[in-house]
């Protein structure tokens, strides 16, 4: 081989080499979890944004929002930020179900994903512990018989249910994205955190 032809098949091999490197950099900044969305049968759990306080007063009403504890300034930038986030990683639209208390709703419209259903197994009262246990194998049996390859779904719910369905292991202030397998357990595929 001579040395003029050697130096077409050198660029090309640097240009084929300079391709994979970018193509492979491209996949690697697309490691946002929410991307996993994406697939079939995966929904996002997540806890409602930001509350002050903790628990709700003891004058509660599930539909007046005047009793109850709600989303500041802060809360409603970090939803409406979330569901950015997910219309960037291609979601652009998801069926979307909520606890019926007020900051878990907010949070869920301010998403902009879809109209949202209020969902009773999403609530969480944790001065009630058999309601707790009671809703949470309602939502497990709700999981068991979501479709395996239908769309994406999210739910808003509170910070104590998205531990339970993780294990105990949601990440602080975030929620998890669990991949629907029939069971009324589903795996944690992915976790993620408002910003």
């Amino acid at each position: 081989m001579q040395l003029g032809n050697l130096a077409p098949a050198i660029v090309a091999g640097v240009l084929s080499a300079q391709l994979a490197f970018y193509c492979g950099a491209a996949r690697a900044t697309d490691s946002d979890p929410l991307a996993e969305l994406k697939r079939p049968g995966r929904v996002l759990v997540l806890p409602h944004a930001h509350a002050p306080g903790t628990g709700d007063p003891a004058h509660f009403k599930p539909h007046d929002c005047r009793t109850q504890r709600n989303l500041d300034t802060a809360g409603r930038k970090q939803a409406a930020r979330l569901g950015e986030r997910l219309r960037a990683a291609g979601v652009a639209h998801a069926k979307i179900y909520s606890s019926q208390w007020c900051r878990c709703l907010d949070t869920a419209k301010l998403l902009k994903l879809g109209p949202v259903s209020e969902l009773p197994a999403l609530n969480a009262s944790p001065d009630r512990p058999e309601d707790r246990t009671r809703n949470l194998d309602a939502l497990r049996n709700f999981l068991a018989a979501l479709p395996r390859d239908g769309g994406p779904a999210i739910m808003v719910t509170h910070p104590d249910t998205v531990r339970a369905l993780s294990g105990g292991n949601a990440a602080q202030a975030g929620g998890v994205i669990l991949a629907l397998d029939g069971s009324r357990v589903p795996r944690v595929v992915a976790e993620i955190k408002f910003k």
